[in-house]
């Protein structure tokens, strides 16, 4: 029987995302969806999107768009980003895509521009970067980038009152218009966390690869739980987003 496997935030830490998928081992009929915020942080940005390109080879893949994709696609395209990229680890990004060839730079661009802003399944599952304000769903989002910088979903589904029921006119309609909802974007760590966090009917993923924390996965059906080292053990003369 296939599963479905999703991935949450990686910020350029091959390592600590090679060493994940060699625990889960999927198999060739298996789906992996990955939540964004491939680059930025961790010395291997170029090289995690060259792994993942051969991942989507040989698996079916979804690709989420994060924030920190979103800057470093700008930058890919010409456009440089807001300034605050390059101090939240775009200065890696820059070092590490400046290895690539004309040929593969091109490669990584195009990849970066056919990632998704979110994805729905067919049990009505939604994975999304960060969240949405609409309350008639993503697609209905009319600010592109809050796909990937929302943070107020999170909080909502945090400060619930669980016993509103899902039929009830209280209940909220951005949590109410799918099954199950998994993000990225916050870090778990935040709340003093180390695995991915559920609230009512959000998954949270993000479990601070970026700074002191890990990469985690989870079976979407099963709910069970593979996570990488501590990515800061992995890249022992780095800082990541710690600096």
């Amino acid at each position: 029987m296939s599963a479905t496997y999703v991935i949450g935030d990686i910020h350029g830490a091959l390592k600590a995302l090679k060493q994940l998928v060699e625990k889960i081992a999927p198999t060739e009929t298996d789906t992996l969806i990955f939540l964004g915020d491939y680059v930025d942080g961790w010395s291997e940005s170029a090289e995690v999107i060259s792994y993942l390109m051969e991942l989507d080879k040989q698996h079916t893949c979804y690709f989420i768009k994060g924030n920190h994709d979103a800057w470093c696609e700008s930058w890919l395209m010409g456009i440089m980003p807001e300034e605050s990229w390059v101090r939240n680890g775009g200065l890696a990004t820059i070092a590490s895509f400046n290895k690539l060839s004309p040929e593969q730079r091109l490669r990584h661009t195009e990849f970066f521009n056919h990632m998704r802003l979110f994805y729905i399944d067919a049990q009505g599952r939604l994975f999304v970067h960060a969240g949405y304000t609409s309350t008639h769903g993503p697609a209905k989002e009319r600010f592109e980038p809050m796909l990937y910088w929302d943070r107020s979903l999170w909080e909502l589904a945090l400060a619930m009152d669980t016993s509103i029921p899902p039929d009830s006119d209280r209940y909220p309609k951005r949590l109410a218009n799918f099954k199950e909802i998994y993000i990225g974007h916050t870090p778990v760590t935040n709340y003093g966390q180390t695995r991915p966090m559920t609230a009512v009917n959000v998954h949270n993923i993000d479990t601070g690869a970026a700074f002191k924390g890990r990469i985690s996965a989870m079976n979407v059906d099963t709910k069970e739980i593979w996570q990488s080292d501590v990515v800061q053990t992995l890249y022992p003369n780095e800082k990541g987003r710690n600096a």
